[in-house]
């Protein structure tokens, strides 16, 4: 069990979130995200992480309308990686200075725990690095499929080697808004619990919102509670990621959300998540300029160099970034660069390697 964050004694109610978020000027918005920032982080230093999305397959029964990169069984674009594909992955990823790997895929119809459990046995066998992978509906799907609880399923993955959860599959935490756009995978409430099971039993997890296509803003700042309350109980979130949806190539369709939307909801995030100590900007989605005011409204930590990203470009945008490059927009912006583990620990020196 990870020990929670103390309550703050001053924190925002929800109507006083909707007050700032739908009145409040944006620059003052900022300037209040900043000054919760600097509560956890006093000492001017933004990270970031050398890491490697590698996605084992883009075969996916659930498919959610805002999804460009998935592709049905059958498909002649459908692929599961080898083994030899992945082992190239990782060493260029460690040859760059790599720490972890992203491990996200589709939910494959075909793909059982056994599966998951000698992808994860493989990469920890022959590889010193951390495995952050599988989002709670990937791990949800499983003990539905496996007719096992979801606590077992956590114990056998970890066993395998799974090191951390990322917070994809969140969306929004709206039943009403995951209808419309992903109504074949986990609720709201099951999110939560995958993620409450594996704080419980020691996994440390990060949270997202994918904002900016039906949801009202009511509902981005249910999800925001929701994050907030489950945090109170466990301590288990390292960090949380807002980022915009990207309508291109997707059967939702829309516009993108702007900038000036981007910051305030990134700024009101920093102050409602006031027990989770670290906000990424997303540079991915935003580019570098954006993810470089987003250090002076919240946000403190840049995230992963991406050496590799393949959903997000799905859907058209294609931002690329080299760890030199991250490590300029940094020290323009004025801060000092930190690169960082998946536990926002920092790193000094090269510790990870083939065995």
């Amino acid at each position: 069990m990870i020990a929670p964050f103390a309550k703050r004694v001053d924190r925002l109610d929800f109507d006083e979130a909707l007050e700032l978020y739908q009145r409040e000027a944006l620059i003052n918005l900022g300037l209040m995200a900043n000054a919760m920032g600097q509560r956890f982080h006093p000492e001017p230093i933004v990270t970031y992480v050398v890491d490697r999305n590698i996605n084992y397959t883009n075969v996916c029964c659930s498919g959610c309308a805002f999804c460009a990169f998935y592709r049905p069984k059958g498909h002649k674009e459908a692929y599961i990686i080898s083994k030899e594909e992945l082992s190239r992955k990782i060493e260029e990823a460690l040859a760059l200075g790599g720490t972890q790997v992203l491990l996200q895929g589709g939910m494959h119809p075909d793909l059982g725990l056994s599966y998951y459990e000698d992808l994860l046995g493989f990469i920890k066998e022959n590889y010193q690095i951390h495995i952050h992978g599988l989002s709670p509906p990937e791990i949800h799907f499983l003990a539905v499929r496996e007719r096992l609880p979801i606590e077992e399923i956590l114990k056998r993955l970890i066993n395998a080697g799974l090191g951390s959860i990322p917070g994809g599959g969140a969306e929004i935490l709206v039943d009403r808004v995951r209808q419309i756009v992903s109504p074949n995978k986990c609720s709201a409430g099951q999110w939560l619990e995958v993620m409450e099971t594996a704080h419980r039993m020691g996994l440390r997890t990060t949270a997202t919102m994918m904002f900016g296509h039906v949801e009202t803003v009511e509902e981005r700042l249910e999800h925001l509670f929701k994050i907030r309350e489950l945090q109170d109980r466990t301590g288990g979130f390292t960090a949380f990621i807002p980022w915009t949806f990207q309508p291109e190539n997707t059967r939702l369709g829309g516009h993108k959300a702007t900038s000036a939307e981007y910051l305030r909801m990134l700024a009101v995030s920093r102050l409602v998540l006031d027990n989770i100590p670290n906000i990424q900007a997303s540079w991915v989605t935003q580019g570098p300029k954006i993810a470089q005011v987003a250090l002076f409204f919240g946000a403190n930590d840049l995230g992963s160099t991406m050496i590799e990203e393949n959903v997000v470009a799905a859907a058209g945008t294609t931002f690329r970034m080299k760890m030199e490059e991250m490590v300029r927009l940094i020290e323009t912006a004025g801060f000092v660069p930190q690169q960082r583990d998946t536990f926002y620990r920092p790193i000094h020196w090269r510790t990870y390697g083939a065995l």
